[in-house]
């Protein structure tokens, strides 16, 4: 017997770009970064979702840096999802490994490990980076269901959207690159 799903596309390295209908949930105008998809579920991190913690306080929390004395009191981590927040997830843009890190694309690494905060005020560290707490996740088929029921909207990852972008413009932008207007969106979530 063989396993329906083990046809599938896998969209790891892929953007989720949330559709209006999701609009009133967690994920509403959200921007996921898919971590891995296999048949046995998706994990990713949203990306433009501010929680009031600056990255500078966390550091200073966890006796890494002066949370005075650094660059990164401007930067906010993000809520990565709605699963595990207490967990810390490091999104950067370069291929440096640390004691626990995942090399997803030539330019683009997922690190969960404590060893990679104590670098990123530094020289050592990845040159942009986005910090998130927690994570989104679906179980088997779930997320195969969700892009069936015209929830999300996919694109090919690319440094210049994930580090380079406003948080605030992450979804527009997002939208810009896969050439869809917020005008377009509301004909395009609809069931005939």
């Amino acid at each position: 017997m063989t396993n329906k799903h083990s046809t599938m596309t896998s969209l790891a390295n892929q953007v989720l770009i949330a559709m209006p209908s999701l609009d009133e949930s967690y994920f509403g105008r959200s921007i996921i970064y898919v971590c891995e998809h296999d048949d046995e579920g998706a994990m990713g991190l949203v990306l433009n979702k501010p929680t009031e913690l600056s990255i500078a306080k966390v550091l200073a929390e966890l006796e890494l840096a002066d949370e005075d004395d650094t660059e990164l009191t401007d930067l906010n981590v993000m809520s990565g999802g709605p699963v595990q927040t207490d967990r810390g997830f490091i999104l950067h843009n370069d291929d440096k490994q640390w004691s626990s890190s995942l090399k997803l694309d030539e330019q683009i690494t997922v690190t969960t490990s404590k060893d990679i905060l104590a670098n990123l005020t530094t020289e050592q560290g990845p040159d942009k980076f986005i910090m998130t707490l927690g994570y989104a996740g679906w179980s088997a088929g779930q997320l195969e269901q969700e892009l069936a029921d015209n929830s999300w909207l996919t694109l090919e990852a690319d440094t210049e959207l994930l580090f380079d972008t406003p948080v605030d413009q992450y979804w527009t932008k997002a939208l810009e690159k896969l050439g869809v207007s917020i005008d377009q969106l509301s004909l395009m979530s609809g069931h005939a």
